[in-house]
This record gives structure tokens, sequence and C-alpha cells, in this order.
């Protein structure tokens, strides 16, 4: 639907929050959520978690790889997209928001620099979906309660 213009927006949510699916085909029978709420000092937990976000990342990887191979004006369909992943929670076992991590591909048609890491100290996911609406041309500086946000992200330290 993206590569045919029937949409230019798109969501992918797994399963819902506090689900209890289970990864075999990752290798892991366990329930995820389960396993997210061992201790760190679990070892099979720790692995088994590896496992299911390893299994995660290919298939982000597979829609990456699958939107560059798709030709669209003077590059791909990745070039004039922007895909987040991320997850609600910096750590599953303690339910912290604390170092969440967020990952963006795509260029949203030169918005955004690729192949850039960057550590966002104290900033907030809603300065982050204010950033990705303005790479659309959509022109607001908060959006959901704007006690929890100060406008697009701005780098606080670069690695």
């Amino acid at each position: 639907s993206l590569a045919c213009g029937l949409t230019r927006v798109a969501s992918i949510q797994w399963s819902r929050s506090v689900s209890q699916v289970a990864h075999p085909w990752a290798g892991v029978p366990d329930r995820h959520h389960d396993l997210s709420h061992e201790g760190d000092d679990n070892a099979s937990a720790v692995e088994k978690i590896v496992k299911i976000n390893r299994w995660y990342a290919e298939q982000f990887a597979y829609l990456i790889n699958k939107l560059k191979s798709i030709p669209e004006g003077d590059g791909t369909l990745l070039d004039n997209t922007v895909v987040l992943w991320c997850n609600e929670l910096g750590k599953g076992n303690s339910h912290t928001r604390d170092n969440m991590p967020y990952v963006l591909a795509g260029s949203a048609g030169g918005f955004l620099k690729q192949k850039e890491y960057m550590i966002l100290d104290q900033s907030r996911h809603n300065d982050l979906l204010v950033s990705l609406a303005q790479s659309m041309g959509v022109q607001i500086d908060t959006i959901g309660n704007p006690d929890f946000c100060s406008g697009p992200l701005t780098p606080i330290h670069r690695v």
C-alpha cells in the first residue's frame, strides 16, 4: 500500500501490552511478558529476551530492506519514508521509562539524517512524535499532554 500510494502512514503492533505471546519461531516457547519480569540475574531469561528481540530486529531489517528495494523518485521508498521501532518501556522488569531505545530508519525525504546515533538525555517521546510529524509536513509544536512535550527534539549528546 505504501509502494502504490494507497497510504502514506502504516502501523504494525505485534501484540498488545501485557500480552502472553510466546515466540516458538524464535526458539523461545516461554511467554514474553513473563520473561520480561525476570530479574537481570536470571541468565536464561535474559538469553531468551535477547532471542526474542533479535527476531524483532530481523523483522525490522526485513521491512527496511523491502522499502530500500522499491524505487521512488530519485531514490527509494525508504528514502521518502521514516520507520520507527520502539517499545513502551526502557526495561520490562522494572517498568522504567528511562533509557528507552528508539530506532528510526529512512530519511523522510531528506528531513532526517541517516546513519546517526544519538543519546537524547531527558528527552520525551512526545518530542520525538512532534519531530516525526514535522518530518511529514505537519506543522505542530506539541502533541499529547503539553506538560510532557517541549517541541521537536534537539540532540543533547551525539555519539
